[in-house]
């Protein structure tokens, strides 16, 4: 079984769990959003300011591996046309129960990103991708693949893990125990302790992977924030354990 496989697998598992990024938006929330009161999140606390996303009704929306009813039906009371991506069934799921809900159309794909994306040149105006690629191993083919998909001129908002949460483990933060990068597939040890943590198959990310690969592929970056876990001792000490950032395909090039 491949590793996207075994993620796809564990994200449903922790979605039936209860996971708190799989559970969809209540019908209040959304109603809220049509009436101009909503934010979203690419990572674990701080909103995205507002100035990151354009004028959004019409615009093509992908929400990259962003299932699970959060984000995307936002978008939708916003009137955007939406699309989202993702390989968990569950999180899709999600995506599905609230479009039946509250009444609106979104494309639902079942696909794994690490593969070529199933869509044309040019598809969209927005790309909106959470915190995700730490459950792949190389970053470099999904932003080719973003570049390729976002129209001239379109935006990438995503989240990333910057990596330092991988030197601990879950159930201690106040020693170093793992050296970066973390890659299990290297590291039979590391797949084992994942295994036990039911934490599917991560890998750590460098800052010259996520923001200088954006850059290397041929966006511009625009914007950029930090943010922490938002619980733990990481998060007590101030210690930030994500980015996230908005970049844009430039007219020409």
């Amino acid at each position: 079984m491949e590793y996207t496989q075994i993620n796809a697998q564990t994200i449903d598992r922790w979605v039936q769990e209860g996971w708190i990024w799989g559970i969809p938006i209540t019908p209040e929330q959304f109603a809220r959003a049509k009436q101009g009161d909503w934010q979203m999140v690419l990572t674990p606390t701080k909103p995205v300011p507002r100035q990151w996303y354009p004028e959004l009704a019409g615009k093509e929306v992908l929400g990259l591996a962003a299932g699970g009813g959060q984000q995307m039906p936002v978008f939708a009371a916003l009137g955007a046309v939406c699309t989202v991506l993702d390989y968990s069934q569950k999180q899709l799921e999600s995506e599905r129960m609230v479009a039946e809900r509250e009444g609106y159309d979104i494309r639902i794909v079942r696909a794994d990103m690490t593969k070529p994306l199933p869509f044309a040149d040019g598809s969209f105006d927005v790309i909106f991708h959470p915190v995700s690629n730490c459950y792949i191993r190389d970053v470099m083919p999904v932003w080719r693949e973003c570049y390729r998909v976002l129209k001239p001129g379109g935006r990438l908002l995503a989240g990333l893990d910057n990596g330092v949460n991988f030197l601990f483990d879950e159930d201690n933060e106040r020693e170093i125990k793992h050296r970066l990068p973390f890659d299990p597939l290297e590291d039979p040890a590391l797949m084992e302790a994942l295994r036990r943590q039911d934490s599917g198959v991560q890998f750590s990310h460098t800052l010259e992977e996520q923001i200088r690969g954006q850059l290397k592929t041929g966006f511009a970056l625009v914007d950029l924030y930090e943010d922490t876990n938002g619980e733990g001792f990481l998060h007590e000490c101030g210690v930030p354990t994500f980015w996230a950032t908005l970049a844009v395909k430039p007219e020409s090039r």
